[in-house]
């Protein structure tokens, strides 16, 4: 699975011209499954990414982790970040189809909500517009493979 995560004052994604999902402060997370991706893997890396600390304590270091920040997930399908750009025109083959992404994008939301934390999502498929106000910026990519 790959991801971006943006720490984020405020993020929100629109379907059709409505609101489907915002939050207030936390992560925005562009999340992509490969086709070697398992349930295993949802659930190591939504762990991975609800105890990482980049929000700022008292000293203005990066030493608090969402749960102490009080901040909530936008959680965004991108099975672009499986992109082959080895062209000028992208392909996505690397990217699992649909049969296996979408249960294992559900299972990463459910793996954040069984934590604790808000989640709220964009819808799988569709084409959605996302709006942020990064915070800092501070964006981290990782990538279980």
């Amino acid at each position: 699975m790959r991801a971006v995560v943006t720490r984020v004052r405020s993020a929100s994604v629109t379907i059709g011209g409505r609101v489907n999902g915002e939050i207030g402060l936390g992560y925005l997370v562009l999340l992509g499954v490969g086709p070697g991706d398992t349930e295993d893997t949802a659930v190591k890396l939504a762990d991975r990414i609800c105890n990482l600390r980049v929000f700022e304590d008292e000293n203005g270091r990066m030493n608090r982790s969402l749960e102490q920040a009080g901040g909530s997930l936008l959680v965004v399908s991108q099975f672009t970040l499986y992109a082959d750009t080895s062209s000028r025109r992208p392909g996505f083959s690397g990217a699992a189809g649909p049969a296996l992404a979408e249960p294992l994008y559900e299972r990463f939301m459910a793996r954040c909500r069984e934590r604790g934390f808000a989640v709220a999502h964009g819808e799988f498929g569709a084409d959605m517009l996302v709006s942020s106000e990064n915070d800092g910026p501070v964006t981290i990519i990782f990538d279980t493979d």
